[in-house]
């Protein structure tokens, strides 16, 4: 029982947790500086069951997905329950929907308690994220996954945190989605530049195989120090939120082993730290928007 659990969490992939939950603790923290007096807090609390529930949804969708095509049996990267024979194909379509569900579940007390246009949101996340990978012409495998995932754990989860709190869309929150979407990219630019030889056998042309291996690491700096200029930009309202650009510090080492050449199971180290980065970077930007 124990060892199930352990692969479904592997499964999981938690390494890539931190892009559902940096963008909820940045948009609840832009929600505290309007002091709406109707703000209802705990609605960001649901908003992270939701983006958690969907972050998880996805990578077992792409898990199945991957799987049955076939892409994953080139790999060097973490484990894949599908494409390893761990669990069968059925079982993890079963758990993507599940977690589908959960999303589902608290959307619709966010929609309750706000306005049910979030269920169109909610509509548009659920098909992005299965459509990643999945159906019959996957975007994820012409190159557009970073475009999603910029929008929806960037934009989308930053600015709808914010919204659900304080019912409406603030100019800080836009701003910091911008700083929280980059974060998330690099976090699958990595992914994707450890996979390149892997995807190209299994004509998977994500942006990594279509760019090539120098210029998505260029790509990978670049999202990197976009993520500070909207800090910087943000600081113009509020000089506190340059306490941001101390979690961006963390990605020093891993912007070195990329500049260095980094491949293969190297980059797995480098994806953490990203994830530490876009973690750290979240709450230090966190901090000092809630000091303004």
């Amino acid at each position: 029982m124990q060892q199930s659990i352990n692969l479904w969490i592997k499964g999981a992939r938690p390494r890539t947790l931190p892009a559902a939950i940096a963008p909820v603790l940045v948009g609840a923290s832009c929600a505290r500086l309007d002091n709406a007096e109707s703000a209802i807090f705990i609605n960001s609390f649901f908003a992270l069951i939701v983006s958690l529930a969907l972050q998880v949804a996805v990578n077992y969708a792409n898990d199945y997905s991957d799987g049955v095509r076939g892409t994953d049996k080139q790999r060097v990267g973490p484990l894949r329950l599908v494409g390893s024979g761990a669990k069968s194909a059925a079982a993890v379509k079963r758990a993507a929907f599940l977690c589908f569900g959960v999303a589902a579940i608290f959307g619709l007390v966010l929609a309750a308690t706000t306005t049910w246009w979030l269920i169109a949101v909610g509509v548009a996340c659920f098909a992005a994220g299965w459509f990643y990978t999945g159906g019959s012409k996957p975007y994820g495998y012409f190159g557009f996954g970073e475009l999603f995932v910029f929008i929806f754990f960037g934009v989308v989860a930053t600015t709808g945190t914010t919204f659900v709190v304080i019912q409406k869309i603030t100019r800080a929150s836009l701003i910091s989605s911008i700083a929280v979407g980059c974060l998330a990219c690099a976090l699958l630019v990595i992914n994707n530049l450890r996979d390149i030889p892997g995807d190209t056998i299994a004509g998977k042309k994500t942006l990594a195989v279509r760019l090539g291996d120098r210029r998505t690491r260029q790509i990978y700096v670049a999202l990197l120090a976009v993520s500070a200029v909207a800090i910087v930009v943000l600081s113009l309202d509020n000089p506190f939120a340059l306490l941001g650009l101390i979690g961006l510090l963390a990605a020093v080492p891993a912007i070195r082993q990329v500049n260095q050449g980094a491949t293969g199971k190297d980059l797995i180290a480098v994806l953490g730290t990203t994830g530490r980065t876009q973690m750290l970077t979240a709450l230090t930007l966190s901090i000092g928007i809630l000091l303004a």
